[in-house]
């Protein structure tokens, strides 16, 4: 053999091996590179460092370090939920934006990340002055947070809805689960991140840190959204010329809703999201309070529902190139739910630590599993609708589920321990557990509801082979 076919053979091995292999690389064109693809998922990183911040590290500052009232503390950590249902029209705009420039989804993401800015940039002093106000009026500092929090809530949701549109736009249908993997996963980086570099510049709290670490979360978010952003869409006059003839959002809705199984996939999406987030905001002082965890130990929870999450992507890619349906990936998702939270319930009785971990990454890689299903299945279910809106209705219903389930957990938590150590639920129920028990024990109740709803799915009725054949993809489109 000569040395000229050995080096072809070679360097077709690596082609071979590297499409295979390498993470996302079957997600690229020659017009959609995957240089490209990762700059444009930046806008995931900077949701995700948003998201870390507002429902993880001000909510331990503000109770802890700056001793504000935790009713108080609820209220304001919870208007960012407010525009969750107004990712629907944020999507409807941005399909149908009037533009001499020609951009549909710039600028949307660009208003967004304006407006996630703004609010992190005032928000630290707003804090302060929520926490220990000397002067002025005492509606100030309360008015001032929640000015703050309105405008990154806004806009995270705002740019999130119009970059996700973005990415749907600029790849082929073939190659939209690739991207949805890639941008998902993005995300996920960015909260590993985040919560990585919260925990170390947070360690000596200062009022002076809290200033820096926030508005330096505020420039780092806008620098990287114009990153992503820049010169990804093209211009398009005709596509946003004031003239052309607009379809009015409850039209496109009601296009949207018409396609079969558009209602029951989005009522399984907001039963199952919130099932799966309602311990968000439990699961940490469970560990700390009930299983007796030292704050290192709990702080290992999220790195394992990141690796649980991760192998369920890696799982739903085995399962999608082998053809399995998205919907009974979903439903795959929701029974490891039940495992999960089963074994969450038995550690307490059992005292074993290590089924509680076992528990929190089972409950990432069941949320992973039913969050890709849904999210492929809401991207081909409609065939008259545009990107804007399918992903702005997925959007709202999981972000509206899981702020509202966030706020019921906790609601629950406190009802029943009240309750219970009391004495009112009787002897056995007499414990600081109750309250967290029943709430895993509504959410494994949700998860039974959820799989009820999405069963119809996987029949005949709502298959489609057209789009089945396109939501397979192998190794290449998760992380190896």
């Amino acid at each position: 053999m000569s040395v000229g076919a050995a080096n072809r053979r070679l360097i077709g091995l690596w082609q071979r091996l590297g499409v295979r292999f390498m993470p996302f690389a079957d997600a690229a064109t020659e017009d959609m590179p995957l240089s490209r693809l990762l700059r444009l998922a930046l806008f995931q990183v900077s949701a995700g460092c948003v998201m870390v911040l507002l429902n993880g590290t001000l909510n331990r500052v503000l109770i802890v370090e700056l001793d504000v009232p935790v009713e108080l503390v609820s209220a304001v950590i919870a208007i960012p939920v407010l525009a969750a249902p107004l990712r629907l029209i944020f999507g409807y705009r941005s399909d149908t934006y009037k533009s001499v420039l020609g951009w549909r989804r710039v600028p949307y993401v660009w208003l967004g990340s304006l407006l996630q800015f703004g609010g992190l940039a005032i928000m630290p002093f707003a804090l302060l002055l929520l926490q220990s106000q000397t002067v002025g009026p005492e509606w100030a500092g309360v008015v001032g947070a929640c000015i703050a929090f309105i405008l990154t809530g806004f806009g995270m949701h705002m740019s999130q809805t119009a970059g996700l549109a973005l990415a749907s736009d600029l790849v082929l249908a073939e190659k939209r689960p690739r991207v949805v993997a890639l941008l998902y996963v993005m995300l996920l980086v960015g909260m590993i991140g985040a919560s990585a570099f919260y925990s170390i510049a947070l360690v000596d709290f200062s009022p002076k840190q809290l200033i820096q670490v926030i508005q330096g979360t505020a420039l780092f978010t806008i620098v990287i959204n114009v990153i992503a952003i820049w010169k990804q869409e093209a211009r398009n006059p005709r596509a946003t010329a004031p003239d052309r003839d607009l379809t009015g959002f409850f039209e496109a809705l009601d296009a949207y809703r018409s396609d079969p199984g558009t209602v029951r996939l989005l009522l399984a999406v907001a039963i199952g999201s919130a099932a799966f987030s309602m311990q968000d905001i439990l699961l940490e002082p469970y560990g700390g309070e009930i299983l007796g965890m030292s704050v290192g130990r709990t702080t290992l929870l999220t790195g394992l529902w990141a690796l649980g999450a991760m192998a369920g992507f890696a799982w739903a890619a085995h399962s999608l190139q082998r053809g399995a349906p998205m919907y009974r990936i979903a439903a795959r998702g929701l029974l490891i739910g039940i495992v999960a939270f089963s074994a969450i319930i038995l550690a307490e009785p059992l005292e074993l630590q290590g089924l509680f971990y076992a528990g929190a990454g089972c409950v990432g890689l069941g949320g992973g599993l039913f969050a890709v299903g849904t999210l492929l299945a809401a991207m081909a279910i409609s065939d008259r609708s545009e990107s804007g809106i399918v992903v702005g209705a997925w959007g709202a219903v999981q972000a509206t589920a899981i702020g509202c389930s966030l706020l019921a957990a906790g609601v629950i938590k406190n009802m029943v321990n009240m309750l219970a150590l009391n004495g009112v639920l009787g002897e056995a129920m007499a414990t600081s557990a109750s309250g967290y028990l029943v709430v895993y024990g509504v959410e494994i109740l949700l998860l039974f509801v959820c799989l009820a709803v999405i069963g119809p799915l996987t029949g005949r009725r709502y298959q489609r082979a057209d789009h089945d054949s396109d939501m397979r993809f192998g190794l290449a489109e998760l992380p190896g």
